[in-house]
């Protein structure tokens, strides 16, 4: 996929991390896309976190906070960021963080990033993690942005309708086809199971949802358990409420691991009930591994990726009788689960490695 033109462009990626979440997997499979686009790859990480395979060359800026985090530690950072930055002149930079702080986006915007080419990446429909919810500072802080790039079309009209921008453009997430097959041991899970795997935080993902849900549905009455995959700061509150239901048994919570592959691929279905989302990319991973989904249809991505009844299952938000109904379709209705099944990977084809890097690529060419 590379060819002469591109091998010349130097894009820099600058991310929260390469570690246990959905933005910081795509900023690592973003990586590997751009460098098989023959592009000349570098990723700052601001944490020192990195579990997901990348290319390119790393400045992890996250290794000097761990030795020194006071605020002369800060500054050395910021220097270190901006020297990089300055020396290597890159033709674009991609900002793939949450950016919630005004006076540290101002900052970065202000000082770090003048007179740079910047392709703002927007994750999630929670805009203010992102972009300030006032529209003037917003347009201030922003006025220097080059491009945004948002992970769903539901993102890109928010954004859009809200702020006026006019240089938005939306592009889903890719999904390394290599990693999804290069399963591994897997751990001593139950016969039969739904799960859900991810980064365990309720305000966010709505695990209270999934567990109630599972609560009134026939699931234990036909043996299948309900696996939580991940780690967080709610999963101590949820384990304690599994056990006041009594369902300690039948809901099992395993710790993150870097491939869970092996046991996605082993799952009845995965089940997702954020109470908002950008680009899951749960789902996108689980259906291409034959793996049919459930989810909620919350604000932004489950429904660009499932077509109800077809792939998985599509059930309004915040009712867990409906999840419920729904979690009990695909064990009494063999029909609808297996068709889903059949039609798991053919229906995310069109979030490949291959031609998602094609979006990118024209991106890229077409701002040059």
């Amino acid at each position: 996929m590379s060819s002469s033109n591109t091998a010349k462009k130097k894009i820099c990626i600058v991310t929260s991390s390469l570690g246990k979440g959905g933005a910081e997997k795509s900023s690592a499979v973003l990586s590997i896309l751009l460098d098989k686009l023959g592009y000349e790859v570098h990723v700052i990480s601001i944490l020192n976190r990195i579990d997901y395979d990348y290319k390119g060359t790393l400045l992890n800026l996250g290794a000097l906070k761990d030795k020194d985090a006071s605020f002369f530690g800060t500054l050395k950072r910021f220097t270190v960021f901006l020297n990089y930055l300055r020396s290597h002149n890159f033709d674009f930079i991609i900002d793939s963080r949450s950016r919630p702080s005004i006076l540290k986006q101002f900052l970065i915007n202000k000082v770090l990033y003048v007179n740079e080419k910047v392709i703002f990446i927007v994750h999630s429909a929670f805009l203010k993690n992102y972009i300030p919810d006032n529209k003037f500072i917003a347009k201030y802080l922003y006025s220097n942005a080059f491009k945004f790039v948002t992970v769903s079309k539901t993102i890109k009209t928010k954004l859009t309708n809200k702020y006026h921008f006019e240089n938005v453009k939306a592009i889903h997430n890719a999904v390394d086809k290599p990693q999804m097959t290069a399963l591994t041991e897997s751990l001593l899970l139950p016969e039969n199971f739904m799960l859900f795997f991810g980064r365990i935080e309720d305000e966010v993902k709505n695990l209270t949802l999934l567990i109630d849900s599972y609560k009134h549905s026939d699931l234990i009455d036909n043996k299948i358990k309900l696996v939580i995959l991940g780690d967080g700061n709610d999963k101590l509150k949820l384990e304690k409420k599994v056990q006041v239901l009594n369902l300690s048994e039948h809901i099992i919570f395993f710790s993150y691991t870097k491939n869970p592959y092996p046991i996605v691929s082993k799952a009845m279905c995965t089940v997702l009930s954020s109470h908002y989302e950008g680009f899951p990319t749960m789902l996108v991973e689980s259906l291409s591994l034959g793996t049919p989904v459930i989810s909620v249809n919350c604000e932004s991505g489950p429904s660009e990726i499932i077509l109800d009844t077809h792939n998985g299952l599509l059930v309004d938000n915040h009712n867990p009788d409906l999840m419920a109904e729904a979690m009990n379709r695909f064990v009494t209705d063999k029909e609808l689960y297996n068709q889903c099944k059949k039609n798991a990977k053919n229906s995310v084809e069109k979030f490949s490695m291959e031609n998602i890097s094609m979006d990118w690529k024209r991106l890229i060419e077409n701002l040059s």
